[in-house]
C-alpha cells in the first residue's frame, strides 16, 4: 500500500519504520529534512519536501505531529495530494474539536480522517506495542487497522470522529492520579526511613500494583527523570482534558490539582523530565 508519514519525532519515526518493516511503499515528511534524509537512509523510500508532496498518490497518510493547528495544516495540505478515497490517520494528541473538524474537511474531499493517539510512549513505538484509540468512521477503520497494526498491540475503535482523542483524555487523567499517588507514597515511605526496594517488593503484587510502580518506582526514588513522555507534553495533554471538562461539565479536581503540580516542575527546571517527576516538587529543600 502507498502510504506517507508526516512527523519523525521520537514517535513517528519508529513507527514509521514499522511501516516500511511491513512492505508498504512509503514516503515521509518532516519539517526538518535532515530527519526525513537520516529516516530514508535508515528504511528506504522517499521524502517530500512538503506534506503534499509526500502524500501525492498516498492511499493512508499518517501523520504524528505537535497541536491541533499542525494538524489543521498538515491535513489541510495533504489532503488534496492524495488518492482518491484516502485515509488520514491522525496519531497526534489533539483536542476532540480539530478531529471533528478534520474529520468534516476530509469527507468534503472525498476522504477520511481517522482521530487515532496512543499510549505506550517512546518504548511502545520503538517495539511496535502502541495501544491505540480511535474514532471515525467503521468504514475507515477497517482500512487502516491492518496498516497501523504494524505497530499496535491492541486497537479499538471507540465511536465516530473525535472518539479516540476523548477516550486518551481519559487515559491521561487516569495516569495523573496514579503518578501523583506513586509519587505521594514514595516520598512518605522515604520520610518514614522505609527502604524503597523493600516497599515496592511488599505491595507491587496486591492492589496498589500498576504499571507506574512496575516501571517508575525504582528511577524515581533514585531521583532519575528521563524516561519519555515529558512534563510539557503532559501539561500540554492535561490542558486539551480541561478544556474539554469546560465544555462537558465533568468535574476533575484531582486532574487540575495535579496539572498545577506539573506546573510546579516546570519552574523547577523539569519541563523536559518524565512524567514521573511528580515527586521531585516532594523532595525539593
Amino acid at each position: 500500500m502507498k502510504v506517507a508519514f508526516a512527523g519523525l519525532g521520537v514517535m513517528g519515526f519508529p513507527m514509521a519504520g514499522h511501516l516500511a518493516a511491513a512492505g508498504h511503499e512509503m514516503a515521509v515528511f518532516n519539517r526538518s529534512p535532515e530527519k526525513a534524509a537520516r529516516w530514508v537512509a535508515a528504511h528506504g523510500g522517499r521524502t517530500g519536501t512538503t506534506a503534499a508532496e509526500a502524500a501525492a498518490g498516498a492511499e493512508v497518510f499518517v501523520l504524528c505531529v505537535g497541536n491541533d493547528d499542525d494538524v489543521r495544516r498538515v491535513v489541510a495540505e495533504a489532503l488534496p495530494a492524495m488518492a482518491p478515497g484516502g485515509v488520514v490517520v491522525d496519531h497526534t494528541t489533539t483536542s476532540a474539536v480539530v478531529a471533528r473538524e478534520m474529520a468534516a474537511l476530509a469527507a468534503k474531499d472525498g476522504r477520511a480522517f481517522v482521530d487515532a493517539p496512543v499510549s505506550g510512549g517512546q518504548a511502545g513505538a520503538e517495539n511496535g506495542q502502541l495501544t491505540i484509540m480511535c474514532g471515525g468512521e467503521a468504514a475507515a477503520f477497517a482500512r487502516i487497522e491492518p496498516v497501523i497494526g504494524a505497530y499496535a498491540k491492541a486497537t479499538r475503535l471507540m465511536g465516530g470522529p473525535g472518539s479516540g482523542q476523548l477516550t486518551k483524555m481519559v487515559n491521561q487523567i487516569c495516569i495523573a492520579g496514579v503518578v501523583q499517588g506513586l509519587a505521594e507514597g514514595l516520598h512518605f515511605a522515604t520520610r518514614a526511613g522505609l527502604d524503597p526496594q523493600a516497599v515496592y517488593e511488599a505491595i507491587s503484587k496486591g492492589a496498589a500494583q500498576s504499571w507506574q510502580m512496575d516501571n517508575r518506582w525504582k528511577t524515581m526514588s533514585e531521583g532519575k527523570f528521563d524516561f519519555g513522555f515529558a512534563v510539557d507534553w503532559m501539561r500540554k495533554d492535561l490542558g486539551l482534558v480541561l478544556d474539554e471538562a469546560g465544555r462537558n461539565g465533568a468535574a476533575l479536581d484531582m486532574t487540575a490539582m495535579v496539572d498545577g503540580f506539573y506546573a510546579e516542575v516546570q519552574a523547577m527546571g523539569g519541563r523536559r523530565w518524565d512524567t514521573s517527576s511528580l515527586v521531585a516538587r516532594l523532595e525539593k529543600p
